[in-house]
């Protein structure tokens, strides 16, 4: 009788890795450096071990809560406060893990002429539109420096885009990120990098689903948050071959791309328990708080609700 309990233990193993495998989660995201774990965890087969069926869609971060609206995605990477414009905006999205923290990777170029954010009372500076991070870095930066919005004229442009009409001559200014950031700090006499997230530390991505995709789907919001660690273990272990991975998808060199990723931190299940048991709840108020006198949201949404790190925990 042992050998057909055994035999019935392990069919039902199989059922059950087999239905785990047809969990499917499309991933809403974009080409910066700070979510590249997830497209290693996609190329080198870490989310199907785990079994996901996963499929990452770069979407404007923008336009990403649509996607997830109208169910064409059901999670996303992005930024903490983005989150907050998202429930704002009636598409409440639950963060679930930490994905990085920029110190470096985000900033603002200016002419050589501009040398203090005084200079730029005027100026055209290129950056998303509002409800992203290079807007809400750009307001972040203008607050802690006496200024708002109102005192810069915007034009919206994609971190890429953005970078690459300032190389070309335009606007007087620019938000950007990595890698596209380095375009701008290898380029020399267009312009220069004036101030980034070492100087202001306000971007802090997460990523998040749809509360309907976690309650039907918590053991693989499980996976994809264990998937993403083991990401991370694969960078350490086999950085060249991790890095060649990375670098391809925004067509970069592997040594191209691990410049551009110090600029960064990865934050593993550890810094990530921290971030939300104990930064996370003052950053998203003073975030809120902005986000509302910048006129991006006409209220503060419910902010005890948009994160849940009880799928990191072990």
């Amino acid at each position: 009788m042992k050998w057909i309990a055994a035999a019935s233990l392990c069919g039902f193993m199989a059922a059950t890795a087999a239905h785990a495998a047809d969990t499917k989660v499309a991933i809403g995201f974009s080409g910066w450096t700070g979510f590249a774990p997830l497209t290693l965890a996609k190329e080198a087969g870490i989310f199907e071990k785990n079994g996901l069926d996963v499929t990452l869609v770069k979407i404007p971060q923008a336009s990403r809560h649509l996607a997830l609206a109208s169910g064409d995605i059901q999670c996303a990477a992005t930024t903490t406060e983005t989150f907050i414009v998202w429930a704002a905006a009636g598409v409440p999205t639950t963060q679930i893990f930490q994905l990085d923290q920029s110190h470096g990777a985000d900033g603002i170029v200016v002419r050589n002429d501009i040398s203090s954010f005084a200079d730029l009372k005027g100026k055209t500076i290129a950056a998303s539109a509002p409800g992203t991070s290079p807007y809400f870095l750009l307001a972040y930066m203008l607050k802690q420096n006496g200024m708002t919005m109102d005192d810069v004229k915007v034009v919206n442009l994609e971190p890429g885009p953005a970078a690459q009409a300032f190389l070309a001559g335009q606007n007087d200014a620019a938000m950007t990120y990595e890698p596209y950031l380095s375009s701008v700090r290898d380029a020399g006499d267009a312009g220069k990098i004036m101030a980034t997230t070492v100087d202001y530390p306000a971007v802090i991505d997460t990523f998040g689903c749809t509360p309907a995709f976690l309650a039907d789907n918590p053991d693989a919001a499980k996976a994809l948050a264990n998937s993403y660690y083991q990401a991370l273990d694969m960078i350490a272990a086999e950085p060249d071959k991790s890095y060649e991975i990375m670098g391809a998808d925004v067509n970069q060199t592997a040594d191209e791309f691990k410049a551009s990723a110090e600029y960064l931190e990865w934050q593993d299940r550890d810094a990530a328990i921290a971030f939300f048991d104990g930064p996370y709840k003052q950053f998203s108020e003073d975030a809120a708080q902005l986000l509302l006198d910048a006129g991006v949201i006409r209220e503060i949404p419910d902010l005890t609700v948009l994160a849940d790190p009880s799928y990191i925990q072990q």
